[in-house]
């Protein structure tokens, strides 16, 4: 049989039982194929329904970073110990000497983020020059503009506005001088305790002397 009496027998008896020409049957059945298809996408199974909320479940919640804890003055050093690398530990920058607690935009300034340069770090110099350079995250502001020195202050109110201040940046130098007048004041006050003591010793021994005298 060839494909014209092959053609023309389907014809026929598609046309037998539908009354359609095979072109009009073809098209229909395509149309049918097409809205069961789309009926069955808008009903999902009970089992299929239990699966995909079963994975929902187990997804992980968004991690809520704990409230800012003011850390006092810590020194460039002691900062970039707050770069992101323990997750135990806030996520700190400073800017202009000024601590901020960055954690709540961890996605930003945590590891794998695009300003993750930042964090740990005393970026003004960065901020103010918008640069990525490792050279420029540092305090210094000498030879800046003032259109960059204006950058680099409206920088600092955002942060201001967004982020809680936890501390701020002072030299090593500073704090051991800070560390010896406290040392100073210390022995300043036991000083005068001392000789006080001494004065009680003095009189509990004349007082020992008096006692014997009378004996």
């Amino acid at each position: 049989m060839g494909v014209m009496e092959l053609y023309s027998t389907v014809a026929e008896t598609i046309y037998s039982y539908t009354g359609l020409s095979p072109v009009a049957f073809f098209t229909i059945l395509s149309l049918m194929v097409g809205i069961y298809h789309m009926v069955c996408g808008m009903f999902v199974s009970p089992e299929v329904e239990a699966a995909a909320a079963a994975r929902r479940s187990v997804q992980p919640e968004p991690e809520i970073p704990p409230e800012p804890v003011e850390i006092g003055e810590v020194t460039i050093e002691e900062l970039r110990a707050y770069d992101g690398s323990d997750p135990k530990k806030p996520l700190l920058m400073a800017i202009k000497g000024n601590i901020f607690d960055v954690s709540r935009s961890r996605i930003f300034y945590g590891p794998g983020g695009p300003y993750a340069l930042f964090a740990g770090r005393e970026s003004s110099r960065a901020l103010a020059l918008m640069s990525f350079d490792q050279n420029d995250l540092t305090g210094n502001l000498e030879g800046l503009s003032a259109s960059e020195l204006e950058v680099l202050q409206d920088w600092e109110e955002k942060f201001m506005e967004k982020y809680v201040k936890v501390g701020h940046l002072v030299s090593e130098r500073t704090r051991t001088t800070d560390n010896n007048q406290k040392n100073e004041k210390l022995e300043a006050l036991q000083e005068p305790r001392t000789e006080i003591d001494d004065q009680v010793e003095n009189l509990g021994t004349k007082g020992n002397e008096r006692d014997t005298l009378d004996q």
